[in-house]
């Protein structure tokens, strides 16, 4: 059977952490595209399980090169995926985790997405869930982020940043980006994730798409550095009574971080709208400033309440107003 075709603008950036387990599948799934990448780069964050010796091993055999680099101390998720990106050359970059299995075209088709809109600075795909052992478990990624008709037409007219700054849609294991954003966005701020960062400044930079299209297995296997949780109503429920004031400072610290990255990158993010980074923030400093006692809240979140900012920056909407009044400190 011939090989197939090489497309040089792309590389492919994957992260490894212990994950002898899974590795090799995803690994093969990679070299079984209908269009291959000219490279994978494999950065590894310590394994102690033999995920070097896996990947030593394929690249032996692989049809494409394959660049192993270890971390002489363990980085953790995003300053790994940092790194593994910075040491790619294409011009367009997938991320890849390390326990997932891609569909055979997932490069193809966010290769004709860029190839129709030469403007896009990302695209992410819809994946499907699938269990450690593979098997579907019956939903994709864009349904458990529960992404509306309204999200997917703002981020089809342009408006993604604004989308993005209530919440993000972006998974990283669904990623295609111009290499440019990279450039960008490095080095990645403290408290951001990589995806999360990566999404934003790419937004604010030009347009990004969403395709609907499962194009990724996403292994749920309780062992994910980062997973999906199904929204369900008892999901929901937990989530307003849960302790949340740490999670606010930390989106109120992103936002003064993103505030200072715009404020450098003038007319490179064209489409980012600084005021409203300044108000988010001021409304998580708000929100992670709530007095312990439920009681003393109740007058300052209703008096907020009128003001729009839940339904514009909450990642619930108004389904935050009662999580404000709930969760304990």
């Amino acid at each position: 059977m011939p090989q197939a075709p090489v497309d040089e603008r792309v590389s492919v950036a994957l992260c490894t952490y212990n994950g002898a387990t899974f590795l090799a599948e995803q690994l093969a799934s990679i070299t079984a595209q209908t269009v291959l990448p000219r490279e994978i780069v494999v950065s590894d964050d310590g394994s102690s399980d033999g995920t070097p010796a896996i990947v030593e091993r394929f690249a032996a055999a692989s049809p494409i090169p394959v660049r192993l680099l270890r971390n002489p101390e363990a980085l953790g998720v995003t300053r790994n995926f940092e790194g593994a990106i910075r040491a790619t050359v294409g011009e367009l970059v997938v991320l890849s985790d390390q326990d997932d299995v891609w569909r055979a075209d997932r490069v193809e088709r966010a290769l004709a997405a860029f190839d129709a809109r030469p403007e896009l600075q990302l695209v992410c795909s819809d994946a499907r869930l699938v269990g450690a052992d593979g098997s579907p478990l019956g939903t994709t990624l864009f349904a458990s982020l529960s992404i509306g008709p309204e999200e997917r037409q703002r981020i089809r007219s342009g408006d993604a940043f604004d989308v993005l700054l209530r919440r993000n849609l972006v998974t990283g294991a669904t990623v295609m980006l111009r290499r440019a954003v990279f450039e960008a966005a490095a080095p990645f701020p403290s408290p951001w994730v990589h995806d999360e960062w990566l999404a934003i400044v790419a937004a604010s930079r030009g347009p990004i798409q969403l395709l609907d299209e499962p194009l990724v297995d996403y292994r749920q296997h309780g062992a994910n550095q980062i997973g999906i949780v199904e929204p369900t109503l008892r999901y929901k429920v937990s989530r307003l009574l849960e302790p949340g004031r740490q999670r606010n400072r930390d989106i109120a610290d992103r936002m003064v971080g993103l505030a200072a990255w715009l404020a450098t990158a003038g007319r490179s993010a064209p489409l980012a709208d600084p005021v409203a980074v300044g108000a988010k923030a001021a409304f998580e400093g708000f929100r992670a400033d709530l007095p312990s006692a439920r009681w003393r809240r109740i007058l300052s979140v209703l008096l907020r309440a009128p003001r729009g900012e839940y339904q514009r920056y909450a990642s619930q909407g108004v389904l935050d107003i009662a999580r404000d009044l709930l969760q304990p400190a």
